[in-house]
């Protein structure tokens, strides 16, 4: 290093995907200075932290499946490989298994899904429509329901406790942490610098990663990156059901593109995507209003023993929703050397944080991928060639 605010590689955030990535980066050469620059450590309003801590196979592109494949290998393995001196995180994983209600537009391209993962030796599954009350005993039937896609392996975990089991582990092996705002991202020409703090204080690198989440088209703005993504405001509401239930039901994802977290007992949790959802960096609110109005009926439709739902409580949280076509944006920008992206994961950010943080950090260090993610490079934007998910699915 030429001086004490210069570094090998440079992470603009520090949530899941860029600790991932630091930790993937000194696992393989641990003489590296890695830096991360993170706002505020205690993820207040981090995706992840206000994330429900989905992961499911339940995809439809080929690398989304074998991402996912990946995650469960790594969550097997997270308490052992992820302990430190002072800590042992504990992931909670619970496999209830995700279960996607599917009706007639949707059917040919789930069963597209199923076969494609059962060829890559997962367990999901087609179920008949009166194979779906077995899964969910609240499920009555419904006209628009022609069957079901159930994958016993799909589940929900602590994001926090991830996140802060990746965040330690890469302190322990080296990474500095800065808790700073960035103001501008730094190049020479078509070469990436480093960056500039609010404080007007400069970091130096070569490599540099705009890990930042929702917020990450800001920041790609002042390096001339236009990424096309909008910061989504997702609500999500605690309900309390009529029935209570001993074991804990699969979650449940309707047609309509809303979710069913159980919970235990009688204690739901429920929300989806709108067309109508803000795009907003700073407003983090929910509303009894927008439950009633635009979730409630939903709800209803698919499972009656809801209309008496009790609301509790709720929060909100920003999705990186990618408008080209759904899915991350991966690697070096073609126009700008040593400029890597890991974004616009439109909601699917927690669960591919594994697979993610461990090819970016092979791309950097010019190693060959062991998992090709290729398809989701940034160039495809350029190219005008989306890499369509299920087009039917809503979530």
């Amino acid at each position: 290093m030429t001086n004490a605010n210069t570094y090998d590689i440079i992470l603009a955030g520090g949530g899941i995907m860029a600790c991932s990535i630091a930790y993937n980066l000194l696992k393989r050469d641990p003489t590296l200075n890695v830096l991360i620059v993170e706002r505020d450590s205690t993820y207040e309003k981090a995706s992840t932290t206000l994330s429900d801590g989905n992961t499911r196979i339940q995809f439809n592109v080929k690398q989304n499946i074998q991402i996912s494949i990946y995650a469960k290998e790594v969550l097997d393995r997270f308490s052992d490989e992820f302990s430190t001196k002072d800590h042992t995180p504990m992931t909670g994983f619970r496999k209830q298994g995700n279960l996607f209600l599917v009706d007639e537009a949707g059917k040919k391209y789930a069963k597209e899904g199923i076969a494609l993962q059962q060829s890559l030796g997962c367990d999901s599954m087609w179920l008949e429509p009166n194979e779906i009350n077995k899964h969910y005993p609240l499920y009555q039937g419904m006209d628009n329901v022609v069957g079901a896609t159930f994958g016993p392996d799909d589940g929900t975990m602590s994001p926090r406790d991830i996140l802060i089991g990746y965040r330690r582990k890469a302190i322990e092996m080296g990474t500095t942490i800065l808790e700073a705002e960035v103001a501008e991202l730094l190049k020479e020409g078509d070469q990436m610098r480093g960056l500039r703090l609010k404080s007007g204080e400069e970091y130096h690198a070569n490599i540099v990663a705009n890990v930042t989440g929702a917020w990450a088209p800001i920041l790609a703005e002042t390096v001339g990156v236009n990424l096309p993504i909008a910061a989504t405001k997702r609500e999500v509401y605690n309900v309390l059901g009529s029935e209570e239930f001993e074991e804990i039901l699969p979650m449940l994802l309707l047609p309509t593109g809303q979710f069913i977290f159980h919970e235990g007992e009688n204690n739901y949790v429920t929300g989806g995507a709108l067309e109508t959802d803000p795009v907003t960096y700073t407003d983090f609110s929910w509303s009894r209003e927008r439950f009633e109005e635009t979730m409630w009926e939903g709800l209803v439709t698919h499972i009656p023993d809801f209309d008496r739902l009790k609301l509790t409580g709720g929060w909100a949280g920003l999705y990186a929703v990618n408008t080209f076509d759904g899915n991350a944006i991966l690697g070096e920008w073609p126009e700008l050397i040593g400029y890597y992206c890991a974004n616009g994961f439109s909601g699917h950010g927690f669960q591919q944080s594994h697979a993610v943080g461990r090819y970016i950090a092979e791309l950097m260090l010019g190693k060959t991928p062991e998992l090709d993610l290729s398809v989701f490079s940034p160039q495809r934007i350029f190219d005008n060639t989306p890499i369509v998910e299920n087009p039917a699915r809503l979530i």
